[in-house]
């Protein structure tokens, strides 16, 4: 058996398996195929300041560094060999930058233990609910982790207003609802905090 056939889980029918060193080139599959708004590689969540070493040595290498230190992480969905959708999540340690973040810590009074930051799905794997495989399956691994209180920060649309999903970077509002998770609050324009608590495993 192949080592990431020993560490994938299947749900709702789908196989799931954490970003590890091992997994790498599945990660770099899909994120160099899709470019992932302008080759961010899921980097910018990361930095906080930005680090020098970022820019000299580009965002898929900084990435992989961050995967090898043990770091970075996230839920990749494979079909047929290949990565057709992630959810990374982490500490706040490890992911201290979010979009709206000063407004974030002014509002926020017990900080989570986890939170996701960006859930894709591959153009081509697109509306067959993936993004949920993807949330669930890094829910997954947090519970693995021992659990704890974990947000996120989906697209909260007014009723009728839709957005394309190349600027979905996570998910919507009501996804989340259908997950599980609690509505806390608005974050900026047309974002909102949503927030499960996660027992261990």
């Amino acid at each position: 058996m192949s080592p990431v056939a020993d560490m994938s889980m299947d749900i709702d029918g789908h196989e799931v398996v954490p970003l590890l060193p091992e997994t790498w080139d599945l990660f770099a599959g899909m994120a160099g195929r899709t470019g992932l708004f302008g080759g961010c590689w899921c980097v910018h969540f990361h930095c906080l300041p930005d680090p020098p070493e970022r820019e000299e040595m580009g965002n898929p290498a900084f990435k992989r560094m961050l995967v090898e230190q043990g770091v970075a992480h996230a839920a990749l969905v494979l079909d047929d060999g290949e990565a057709v959708a992630w959810a990374e999540y982490g500490t706040l340690t490890e992911l201290p930058n979010i979009q709206h973040r000063k407004q974030w810590e002014a509002e926020t009074v017990v900080p989570p233990d986890f939170r996701i930051t960006c859930v894709q799905v591959r153009k081509d794997h697109r509306r067959r609910g993936l993004g949920s495989v993807a949330v669930k399956g890094a829910v997954a691994l947090v519970a693995a982790a021992g659990g704890g209180r974990v947000e996120s920060y989906p697209h909260d649309l007014p009723p009728g207003k839709k957005m394309s999903a190349s600027f979905l970077y996570n998910l919507t509002r009501t996804t989340y609802e259908n997950l599980g998770f609690t509505y806390v609050r608005p974050k900026g324009q047309g974002n909102c905090v949503m927030e499960l608590q996660v027992p261990p495993a």
